[in-house]
């Protein structure tokens, strides 16, 4: 898929606003053919956020995340786009955190194939074991308990071991970005987690494809205006590209 267009985001707004949407209703308020909704829809199912019923359309789930895999495989291109761009941010010889999330692996490649003498700390299985494969690189692994779908690492000891620490990046991603500049995730524990990046990082860097802006997922992390500079691959909704200039934000957009 694309990066969304501005119907698209016209359909996620109003599907926001109503909790559900016939097709012949959005066909009218937009002045398309409903066979173009039909396409629209598909192609925000695909993206997961929504989801398609008889007739209509409304959020996507909430609650639970698409399978690791499923996410891994979508959107290559834009994240590995994303990936180089946070390399190029990213100085030789520099300390980072760096969360869960299949951008973020993404942006581990890009890391271990250009930079030398980086400090490593992550809860991510998969961003450690690519970290690991630099010999120039320390790559430390926090405590916790691993999560059977992605290999995530969270809990109570997560937390304790991050703590530990203060260092130059955190590059942090997320599951959804609300209008109103909420970041969204789907486990209160990975949440909890990110925040301790946040807190104990002195630059902080949100990396998020376009499919992220409008998704939505049940737990709240944060506020866009936390971070330092935001890494994407096609412009965000008005709403958010206001709230980052209104707080200072940079933003960069990856050259596709």
């Amino acid at each position: 898929m694309s990066p969304r267009s501005p119907r698209h985001d016209k359909i996620l707004q109003l599907v926001r606003e109503n909790g559900f949407m016939p097709i012949e209703e959005l066909a009218r308020l937009l002045d398309v053919t409903p066979q173009t909704i039909r396409r629209d829809i598909n192609q925000l199912c695909e993206a997961n956020l929504l989801r398609r019923y008889h007739g209509g359309a409304a959020l996507g789930n909430s609650v639970e995340n698409e399978d690791y895999f499923a996410r891994k495989g979508k959107f290559q291109s834009e994240k590995a786009h994303i990936a180089d761009m946070i390399a190029r941010s990213i100085p030789d010889h520099a300390s980072l955190f760096m969360s869960i999330g299949t951008t973020i692996e993404a942006v581990a490649q890009a890391l271990t194939a250009t930079h030398k003498g980086l400090r490593v700390i992550t809860n991510n299985i998969h961003v450690a074991s690519i970290m690991s494969t630099n010999p120039d690189f320390t790559a430390m692994i926090t405590s916790g308990t691993v999560r059977a779908s992605d290999g995530g690492i969270t809990g109570v000891a997560t937390l304790d071991f991050i703590n530990q620490f203060k260092v130059d990046y955190a590059i942090i991603g997320v599951s959804g970005i609300e209008p109103d500049g909420s970041l969204l995730d789907f486990d209160y524990r990975e949440v909890r987690v990110a925040q301790a990046m946040m807190n104990n990082a002195r630059h902080r860097y949100l990396a998020a494809d376009h499919s992220k802006f409008g998704r939505n997922a049940l737990v709240r992390m944060g506020h866009i205006s936390e971070f330092h500079t935001v890494f994407t691959d096609a412009a965000p909704p008005e709403p958010v590209t206001k709230l980052l200039e209104e707080h200072n934000v940079r933003l960069v957009l990856s050259e596709a």
